[in-house]
C-alpha cells in the first residue's frame, strides 16, 4: 500500500466561493448579513468541511503518498493507472469525479454527515483506517457511464446525464435518429440518462408529465422503471418541450437507448454539450457537428 499513490479531490466551500466574488471573508460576511441571511452558517460549514480535509489527508499520508487535487482542475490532471481515488465532499463531487477516470478505485467520504445525505458517500474519514488496508478486497460498485463521441472525435462522458441544447434560453434545432427513425426537431434540448441519473433530471421529467396528465383529468403516476440500475447497459432519453412546426415534429421525444442514438446540430451558434451539470466543461455542437451517444467504453468503480 505505501507504493499507491492517493489523490485527494477537494471541493470549495460556499465560504469560499464568496471569498472568491467580493475578495475577503469581512465583505462577504457583509454581504451575506446585509440581505438576511446568516454568515455564521457559513463558517461553521467551512470549518466542518477543513477539519473533515485535514483529517483524511493526515490518515491518508499514514498509508501512502497523497496529492490533494482541487475539484476545478479536474479535466486537466492524468490520473495514474493505479492510482486510488477519493471524492471528499457532496455526493455531485463523486459524480464530477468519476467520468474523468479509466477504471481507477474511487472512495466516497462524507464530510459532513449531518448536511449531506451521502447517497454515493458510504465512508467518513475515520473509515480510511481500517478501509485502505482492505482496499483490494473490498466490493466495487461498477457504474455504467454515457459518452458523447462527435464527428470530429471529441468525446465527452456522463455520469448521471449529458444535455444537448443551446447555452442560451433560445430554441435549439437539430435532427435526431434513433432506431431507423429521423425527424427533424425545435426544443429546449435534450437529456440522455444514465441508471445512475435516473433519480436526476430523469425522476423529475416524469413526475412533471404526470402533473400535466393529473391536470387533464388522466390519473397515473409516472415513474422510472425499478430495474433501471447504476449497472444497467442502456440509457434514456427526454427532448424537453419539443415545438411541433410544419418543419420540427415531436414523435421522438421519449425512450431508451440500447444501441446509439444520433443528433446532428442545425445551430450556427451557441449549441453545447455537457454532462453532470458541469457547464464550464463542454463540447461545441454547432452546424455541421453531429454525436453519437451510446454506453461508454468504461465504467466506474465506486468502492462499497
Amino acid at each position: 500500500m505505501q507504493d499507491r499513490k492517493f489523490i485527494l479531490i477537494r471541493q470549495k466551500s460556499r465560504l469560499e466561493q464568496l471569498v472568491a466574488r467580493y475578495n475577503t471573508v469581512g465583505q462577504a460576511e457583509f454581504y451575506i448579513n446585509h440581505h438576511g441571511g446568516d454568515f455564521a452558517e457559513y463558517q461553521a460549514e467551512h470549518d466542518r468541511y477543513q477539519q473533515a480535509l485535514q483529517k483524511t489527508e493526515t490518515l491518508l499520508r499514514k498509508a501512502g503518498r497523497v496529492q490533494v487535487l482541487d475539484k476545478d482542475y479536474l479535466s486537466n490532471y492524468i490520473f495514474g493507472s493505479q492510482d486510488i481515488v477519493i471524492a471528499l465532499g457532496r455526493d455531485g463531487l463523486v459524480v464530477n469525479v468519476m467520468k474523468y477516470l479509466d477504471h481507477q478505485k474511487l472512495i466516497g467520504v462524507n464530510p459532513d454527515v449531518a448536511q449531506y445525505d451521502g447517497v454515493l458517500l458510504p465512508f467518513v474519514p475515520e473509515d480510511l483506517t481500517k478501509l485502505l488496508p482492505e482496499i483490494e478486497k473490498r466490493p466495487v460498485r461498477s457504474v455504467t457511464l454515457a459518452s458523447a463521441v462527435l464527428n470530429d472525435g471529441q468525446k465527452l462522458y456522463a455520469v448521471n446525464d449529458l444535455f444537448i441544447g443551446q447555452k442560451t434560453h433560445a430554441s435549439a434545432r437539430y435532427e435526431i435518429s434513433l432506431d431507423g427513425r429521423t425527424e427533424m426537431q425545435s426544443s429546449s434540448g435534450v437529456i440522455i440518462s444514465t441508471g445512475l441519473g435516473a433519480t436526476g433530471w430523469l425522476k423529475g421529467i416524469l413526475a412533471g408529465a404526470s402533473g400535466i396528465d393529473s391536470y387533464y383529468g388522466i390519473q397515473r403516476k409516472l415513474t422510472v422503471p425499478k430495474n433501471f440500475r447504476h449497472d444497467s447497459r442502456y440509457l434514456y432519453f427526454s427532448v424537453r418541450e419539443p415545438f411541433p412546426s410544419k418543419a420540427t415534429g415531436t414523435s421522438i421525444v421519449f425512450g431508451k437507448i440500447q444501441n446509439h442514438m444520433q443528433i446532428d446540430s442545425r445551430m450556427p451558434e451557441n449549441g453545447v454539450i455537457f454532462s453532470d451539470g458541469m457547464e464550464s466543461d463542454f463540447l461545441e455542437f454547432n452546424s455541421g457537428a453531429s454525436v453519437r451517444i451510446q454506453i461508454a467504453d468504461k465504467t466506474g468503480n465506486l468502492v462499497l
